[in-house]
């Protein structure tokens, strides 16, 4: 596949990791939960076993790609061999919420609460992202004038294209699994949850909303998003807090706020919940502060 295992691109300004990509052939790299401080792409070219990732559990095979945003949890396990590559960026590197109106990833690759955090390659997509992971690892041997341009420019193209094939994957999935009636419902639901989630935060809102009980739609959430509707109102807030740590200089108070947390503290722990760190360490590492430095 590639000629060698591992290559990186190193921040010289702080030394950190901006961009690494490298082969594995088995499942040891990601048989323990990993919480990266980076975005990490997985496809897996042969093979097969367990994802856990977040709170929830997704059997895959082969010629299939992941992608986790920073520090979400995850580990992949196989009872066999387990061979492909990994592609690892940091936000220094390149910032998913600054292109994502670019490359419309944001919300569909990454931090996506609505849909699995895979997708299924077929011989012809897998045979065009594997050419631009190539054409990456090239310009990684190179000592060359603006690598990192180069690189970005290669990032950009490869998220593009992934994006594509997943939202014609969702299309086909959500014709083939749900009925129309549900369906609609999802839909609404999606559309409620965007247009409402910095005021209304539980789950009884939603069903008023929808004019639909509680039980019921309790019920279609567990059937399509596999969480809980409290749940997957709360996801919706991390990720627009993750958003406004990482592009603003609010405070996290100010932040709270406008997600209808008149209690930062409370905020913080509902943060700390769902992704194990507080917001101001996200900041720190991550966030506005971070990139100002």
């Amino acid at each position: 596949m590639l000629s060698q295992s591992v290559y990186t691109l190193i921040n010289q300004q702080n030394g950190n990791l901006s961009f690494k990509v490298f082969e594995f052939d088995n499942s040891s790299y990601f048989d323990h939960i990993q919480r990266n401080n980076y975005f990490t792409i997985i496809i897996i070219n042969s093979g097969q076993g367990l994802a856990k990732v977040d709170l929830n559990e997704y059997v895959f095979e082969e010629n299939t790609m992941f992608a986790f945003y920073p520090y979400q949890p995850f580990m992949l396990s196989s009872e066999g061999s387990l061979v492909g590559v990994c592609i690892q960026f940091h936000h220094d590197f390149f910032c998913i919420y600054r292109h994502h109106k670019e490359i419309a990833a944001n919300g569909i690759l990454f931090n996506n609460i609505y849909e699995q955090p895979f997708i299924r390659l077929d011989q012809n997509n897998k045979i065009t992202l594997m050419n631009i992971v190539r054409e990456i690892v090239n310009e990684l041997k190179m000592e060359a004038l603006r690598k990192d341009e180069v690189l970005v420019s290669y990032l950009k193209i490869f998220l593009v294209l992934a994006t594509r094939i997943k939202l014609e994957q969702q299309s086909v999935d959500q014709t083939r699994t749900i009925g129309t009636k549900q369906l609609t419902i999802v839909q609404n639901l999606r559309n409620a949850i965007e247009e409402n989630f910095r005021i209304k935060h539980s789950a009884s809102d939603y069903a008023k909303i929808l004019h639909v009980t509680p039980i019921a739609l309790s019920r279609v959430t567990k059937n399509h998003f596999n969480i809980t509707l409290s749940d997957l109102i709360t996801e919706r807030i991390i990720v627009e807090a993750k958003r406004e740590l990482y592009l603003t200089d609010k405070t996290v108070k100010e932040i709270a706020y406008e997600l209808g947390y008149e209690d930062e503290y409370y905020f913080s722990r509902v943060f700390k919940g769902k992704t194990d760190i507080s917001p101001q360490f996200y900041r720190e590492n991550i966030g506005f502060n971070r990139g100002a430095s």
